[in-house]
């Protein structure tokens, strides 16, 4: 049963019991659960309508590093010499459209010892609006895509965090499970990277899943600043004396199964 089925059945027993009291009184519950209902899609530690990973659960000095809106042409190659450079495992949520777009880099990915998420097809953020269909069809083609690609995702990362009814039956379906974060600095898919490596490193603690992105600031003289806020990032983790390991280890599950 789902936080929120849990909620909801709790809500309506206190609403029947309060109409016995006052019935003016059994709306504000109801009203409270309604408020919920809108605000709980952003929530993305809670798991309102299905079970959500949000953080590690090693009980070790650890933490996950993952990657998510890629692969991208000009930052993924650079991202990952960076990775390599300083010895440390990565998730990469990737999108069907990119990964369809550039093969080749998700077989980088995988060449250099990281894993693979699912982070649906297209990234619509508005797929919940759009029907049970949209939500299968932008979850299953970017499972088939990667699959013929050699790796099959176990795990899927909602756009943004945003979880939503539907979802649940959607990755049952699939074999796959939601997993989101527990540390980000909100960059706005990196067209807010000013300080991205001091709005991580005054967050992190052990068992955080940190979300970063794989993609292009918005302006390319940009770059080498984001390159260098990823380095600050790295290095930063270790100075704090926490570990980067894969997020297979952090949450105790794997990530993706080879072909």
């Amino acid at each position: 049963m789902s936080k929120g089925l849990k909620i909801g059945l709790t809500t309506l027993g206190i609403a029947l019991l309060l109409l016995f009291i006052d019935p003016a009184l059994s709306l504000v519950p109801l009203a409270l659960f309604l408020l919920l209902l809108l605000a709980a899609p952003f929530m993305y530690r809670f798991g309102f309508f299905l079970p959500v990973i949000s953080r590690g659960r090693s009980g070790q000095p650890i933490v996950a590093l993952t990657f998510d809106d890629g692969p991208d042409p000009v930052t993924t190659p650079l991202l990952l010499e960076r990775l390599a450079a300083h010895h440390a495992p990565a998730t990469f949520f990737v999108t069907g459209r990119r990964a369809a777009a550039h093969p080749e880099l998700i077989q980088a990915i995988l060449a250099a010892g990281h894993t693979i998420g699912n982070h649906s097809y297209n990234h619509d953020t508005l797929a919940a609006f759009k029907g049970p269909r949209r939500i299968l069809s932008e979850i299953a083609e970017t499972q088939r895509l990667l699959t013929r690609l050699g790796v099959t995702p176990l795990l899927f990362r909602p756009p943004v965090g945003i979880t939503y009814p539907g979802l649940k039956k959607v990755l049952y379906r699939l074999g796959l499970t939601a997993v989101t974060f527990s540390c980000r600095a909100r960059d706005g898919g990196n067209r807010s990277i000013g300080r991205l490596a001091a709005r991580i490193l005054r967050r992190v603690r052990a068992d955080d899943i940190i979300m970063l992105h794989d993609s292009r600031p918005q302006r390319r003289r940009h770059l080498s600043h984001w390159l260098a806020e990823i380095d600050r990032i790295l290095a930063g983790i270790a100075q704090k004396g926490l570990a980067i390991r894969p997020l297979a280890e952090a949450i105790g599950q794997p990530v993706d199964r080879r072909s």
